[in-house]
């Protein structure tokens, strides 16, 4: 079997080591974490659609910002998730899956379920938010290949097309999420895709992608510098 397969055949559970594509060069083991093993709330509501799912889309995180201990990294998905349910309204965490600095994979709402990350394709993609502000600094290599095997992982599950799509979140809407650097990054990978102006075009979603600094919690009494579309 090839070290690819044993990546893959060792995330077939959560919970369980899983060991970057490139086997032997040091990197350290990564795993894929359940919902219940970073603390999540339970959703207000789970609605799936019929996969393999198309698309893949990148985001980042912005706000909270890198993480690079589990501690840390827990404590952001529990703090993306109360804002997108209790602040934002919405039955879960927008996202699919997050990927930590500390090369771990956290579940979100998971594969095959309909997200809130990005209009349009909510029902059709798996959304990967890598958390941090990846504007002008690459994120660590740990973050991007625990991002490249969850993907080869989804595609050898039968969750992912293997013909999909890879977007950045600013394709699909007016944000400077991944974040430029990011972007740059994810546009030298396999499936990375360049919409053209009617696919890339969408109206609001349902349940709007936001960061919890885009949104004021009080009137401001004097003008405030705008926040970046992230």
């Amino acid at each position: 079997m090839t070290a690819l397969g044993l990546v893959l055949l060792s995330m077939m559970g959560y919970s369980q080591h899983m060991h970057p594509a490139n086997l032997g060069d040091g990197v350290d083991t990564a795993r894929l974490l359940s919902r219940s093993d970073w603390g999540a709330r339970l959703p207000k509501s789970v609605e799936h659609f019929e996969g393999p799912a198309p698309y893949v889309i990148i985001h980042h995180s912005y706000m909270p910002a890198a993480c690079f201990n589990t501690p840390d990294c827990m404590k952001s998905m529990r703090d993306m998730q109360d804002f997108h349910q209790l602040k934002r309204g919405w039955n879960d965490i927008g996202y699919s899956f997050g990927i930590g600095g500390d090369g771990m994979i956290y579940t979100g709402r998971g594969f095959n379920v309909i997200g809130a990350h990005a209009p349009k394709y909510n029902d059709k993609s798996v959304g990967i938010v890598l958390i941090g502000d990846w504007r002008t600094e690459l994120p660590p290599k740990q973050m991007l290949d625990a991002a490249k095997n969850l993907i080869a992982f989804g595609v050898f599950k039968g969750y992912i097309d293997p013909a999909y799509k890879l977007l950045g979140h600013k394709q699909v809407r007016d944000t400077e999420c991944p974040g430029g650097r990011l972007f740059a990054e994810i546009s030298g990978w396999p499936h990375f895709t360049q919409l053209n102006a009617t696919e890339g075009s969408t109206p609001a979603p349902v349940e709007p992608h936001a960061h919890p600094q885009a949104v004021p919690q009080s009137t401001p009494q004097t003008p405030l510098p705008a926040a970046p579309k992230v």
